[in-house]
């Protein structure tokens, strides 16, 4: 008689590079893959806005049918089910007689707590919960420290170790047959208006979300951007851009959920160098793999201080929660166009280039004087390509509290703005309140005088915010000092 072997799927939603998956097919017992949409993950948080948002929640959505898709194509099938993962799958393994529950190690606290609970349930059952790694592109077994506390405080000194000392792992192939028997009743995938948003909001959603969730979706970016496009051969050279698809490789949002493995893209890359060309734009796009990797080992060394006031470094926060001045700052109504262009964007689609949440951090911390931890839980509601690793990270890095070994980083917005959309055509895209101011007073439009606003047929606090807050003290604390 076959056993009965659970998968619990979490943020690993992709048969391609899982070796959970990997395993299973070779057990020969009757799988079932399991998969949970939490609640709590769609709750309204302490600052009034929603956990996790409409974006992120569609990309979700549509990357958990493709799995199912995929397991009806080698004969298995996904079960979806609504409700605390701790309380399905213990119900599930004692319906089931199972005799072993499987899931992804995952490395911050909320993850965690979920993950405890279940083990704990799983002990009445005399079950241990089986953990596999799969989050990174070093595996963390292979890490050259003798334990998390020995990874360095600081990245450079990280990717020299790992660049020298550790190969990636060999991906593992997608099963071509996995056992599954079963009459349990899954509930069907649900919308988002199951997950309490509005239908209007869900048809917009929809119309301006800009990617697809699903392994499918994933490769067939990979494809596009290596091959098709050939853009990686530039990837260096394009990488700040802020217009447009194909200035970077977009695929953040598919590594985010596990809908493809940080070595999938790697060995891609490989490929692409030995049959295209291999220069620093492809070195770059693995730099960029073994970042993200950083930040996923940083949280397991700190755990949840990097969620706390005073970050990694316990330093004191001196950010204020300041609900008016956020939500200009959300809304893309500060004054300053290329924050509010950024802004505008996030909330529009989803997404925002790395140069400009680089921006929009160090504004919120540095200039608004806002708590980070606000303007980082924005970004973990609206960011389709949220990973609390990544996203907590940064806002550590950008606040001075984290693995930046440069003290008090400011990003200049002005010289920023001006370097990075020197004729204003992406602030235009998004505030097409400013479509005919001309271009050297585009991103400083509060410095026209009544008579050019008069004959633009602009009124600055009608067609576009003043300045939320001191601009002449703000211009004057910016201006570099004379040697």
């Amino acid at each position: 008689m076959l056993k009965s072997y659970i998968y619990w799927i979490n943020n690993d939603v992709r048969l391609l590079d899982n070796e959970i998956f990997d395993f299973l097919s070779k057990s020969g017992q009757n799988i079932y893959p399991v998969f949970c949409f939490d609640p709590r993950k769609f709750q309204i948080n302490e600052y009034g806005f929603k956990k996790t948002g409409i974006f992120r929640a569609k990309f979700l959505i549509e990357s958990v049918r493709d799995l199912k898709l995929k397991l009806k194509d080698i004969g298995s099938d996904l079960i979806v089910k609504i409700g605390k993962p701790e309380d399905i799958i213990f119900s599930l393994a004692r319906y089931l007689k199972a005799n072993r529950v499987f899931c992804q190690e995952e490395i911050t606290s909320e993850e965690i707590s979920v993950e405890d609970a279940l083990y704990r349930n799983l002990k009445s059952l005399n079950l241990e919960l089986e953990f596999f790694w799969g989050k990174t592109l070093f595996h963390f077994d292979d890490l050259p420290f003798d334990d998390i506390a020995g990874l360095p405080d600081v990245f450079t000194s990280f990717r020299k170790e790992v660049e020298k000392k550790i190969e990636v792992r060999a991906e593992f192939f997608t099963p071509e047959k996995l056992i599954y028997s079963s009459d349990i009743t899954s509930d069907s995938i649900p919308d988002l208006t199951d997950l309490g948003f509005s239908k209007q909001d869900a048809e917009k959603c929809y119309s301006q979300c800009k990617f697809i969730g699903g392994s499918t979706f994933a490769l067939q970016r990979l494809k596009e951007y290596f091959w098709e496009k050939d853009c990686l051969k530039e990837y260096k050279e394009t990488r700040n851009g802020l217009l447009g698809m194909d200035y970077s490789s977009k695929l953040s949002p598919w590594l985010a959920n596990g809908s493809i493995s940080p070595r999938t893209i790697y060995q891609e890359v490989k490929k692409y160098e030995s049959e295209r060309v291999k220069n620093s734009s492809t070195y770059w796009l693995i730099f960029e793999l073994i970042w993200r990797d950083y930040f996923q080992f940083v949280a397991s060394k700190f755990g949840n201080k990097i969620f706390h006031s005073g970050g990694i470094k316990d330093q004191k926060n001196h950010g204020s929660v300041n609900m008016e001045l956020f939500w200009k700052w959300a809304n893309g109504e500060t004054g300053i166009p290329f924050i509010d262009a950024n802004m505008i964007e996030l909330k529009e689609t989803g997404f925002m280039s790395n140069r400009g949440r680089q921006n929009v951090a160090s504004f919120f911390v540095k200039d608004l004087k806002l708590d980070w931890r606000l303007g980082a839980a924005w970004f973990e509601s609206m960011l389709v390509d949220y990973d609390p690793c990544s996203n907590y990270g940064n806002w550590n890095y950008v606040a001075g509290i984290g693995n930046d070994p440069r003290e008090n980083r400011y990003f200049n917005i002005l010289t920023q703005a001006k370097r990075y959309d020197v004729k204003g055509k992406y602030v235009k895209n998004w505030l097409p309140a400013l479509e005919k101011i001309p271009s050297k007073y585009i991103h400083e439009p509060y410095l026209l005088s009544e008579a050019e606003q008069k004959y633009l047929s602009f009124s600055l606090g009608e067609d576009y915010p003043k300045p939320c807050f001191n601009i002449h003290n703000w211009q004057a604390r910016r201006k570099p000092k004379r040697k």
